[in-house]
């Protein structure tokens, strides 16, 4: 492994419980600590935890925090009202094209925090900077790398965190999905994540995430690594930055139309005269094979209304097929059957809405 590869607080924890450590996005993270189907299984079925330390916190405050986020972002921040709730969205390029995607905290109108994707982390600063100069904001944007992040996902991650953590419970137990609660020691639990389980995803103090790790370990929490992670976000219809959606594609070609707020016509976002200028009309959608094979990205998809192309592609071991999401052309419609190009070989597959799992179980699709 490249020395130059940044390190998270439990890169050590990861070398030590045997996990094999890979490059992603220029940071050195476990791919899986043994069986990634098992490390999948126990996320579907019980609780699985995953170092996202990688991924960076930037707390975003001064008088002017909100209408500087009401400039950067797609979504309308407007939107919360109480303290710790969470919104989903994109941030956006004149032209319209993803920059990254990102999780927006509100706690007070001049207090906020975005959470954005690790590889794009610096072009993120980079950019919120330029924002906020150019439309002569008065806010800071303070990145957080003294903080880390572990995601505690599954049916049962909520009742193991509690276990290892029973100071937290009393304020944590009563939040509904997305929205976080502030704690004390620069800590705070959000019952979020990616993988379509229910659970929480922890910051706090990086020089106290070993101590949670191991207390997490020890309540039987499993570690799970990047590849269980694909496989989860995958089966739950969560796009990655990078692979579904990058700076060349708008929200609609993403499936993320319902990111963007145009209600308010005198929110000016970033990106948003592009987006009404130039309408792209497309289908992301999901497919299941219908024979053997695994889906890979890239794949060309063949339709009746024209070619298409796969964005990500795997097994899915919920479902025991290959799942993946596809841009499409307009006008096929879930329940058709449409063929991806396999090694030469086309195979077909149905077309169908996300997500393939909820809650651990199948969704039944047409």
């Amino acid at each position: 492994m490249s020395s130059t590869l940044k390190r998270t607080p439990l890169a050590e924890a990861h070398v030590a419980s045997g996990a094999r450590m890979v490059d992603f996005g220029g940071w050195e993270m476990p791919l899986a600590y043994g069986s990634q189907l098992e490390e999948h299984h126990a996320v579907r079925r019980d609780a699985g935890m995953f170092d996202v330390s990688h991924m960076l916190n930037a707390d975003v405050a001064g008088p002017d925090a909100m209408a500087f986020l009401q400039r950067l972002v797609a979504n309308d921040v407007a939107k919360l009202t109480v303290p710790g709730k969470a919104l989903y969205t994109c941030m956006l390029n004149p032209q319209g094209g993803i920059i990254d995607d990102l999780i927006v905290y509100f706690f007070a109108a001049d207090q906020w925090r975005v959470v954005v994707n690790a590889a794009t982390a610096d072009k993120d600063m980079a950019w919120m900077q330029r924002v906020a100069g150019a439309g002569g904001f008065d806010v800071a944007i303070t990145p957080r790398r003294d903080l880390a992040m572990v995601a505690v996902q599954g049916p049962n991650a909520r009742a193991k965190v509690w276990a290892a953590r029973p100071a937290w419970q009393a304020a944590t137990e009563p939040l509904p999905p997305f929205v976080a609660a502030l704690l004390e020691d620069d800590t705070l639990v959000a019952r979020t994540g990616y993988t379509g389980e229910d659970g929480f995803e922890i910051v706090l103090p990086a020089v106290q995430v070993v101590q949670l790790w191991n207390d997490l370990v020890a309540q039987g929490v499993r570690p799970c690594g990047l590849g269980a992670r694909d496989t989860l976000r995958l089966e739950a219809g969560m796009n990655l930055y990078g692979q579904d959606m990058d700076e060349l594609t708008h929200p609609d070609q993403a499936g993320l139309t319902w990111t963007v707020s145009l209600k308010n016509a005198g929110r000016r976002f970033v990106g948003r005269d592009a987006l009404e200028q130039f309408a792209q009309p497309c289908g992301f959608v999901g497919l299941k094979l219908q024979d053997r094979g695994v889906m890979r990205a890239h794949m060309a998809v063949h339709t009746p209304n024209g070619l298409g192309e796969i964005t990500s592609g795997t097994m899915s071991p919920t479902l025991g097929v290959s799942i993946a999401f596809a841009r499409l052309p307009p006008g096929v419609q879930p329940g058709q059957l449409v063929e991806v190009d396999i090694r030469g070989k086309r195979v077909p597959a149905q077309v169908c809405k996300l997500p393939f799992v909820r809650h651990g179980k199948a969704v039944e699709h047409p």
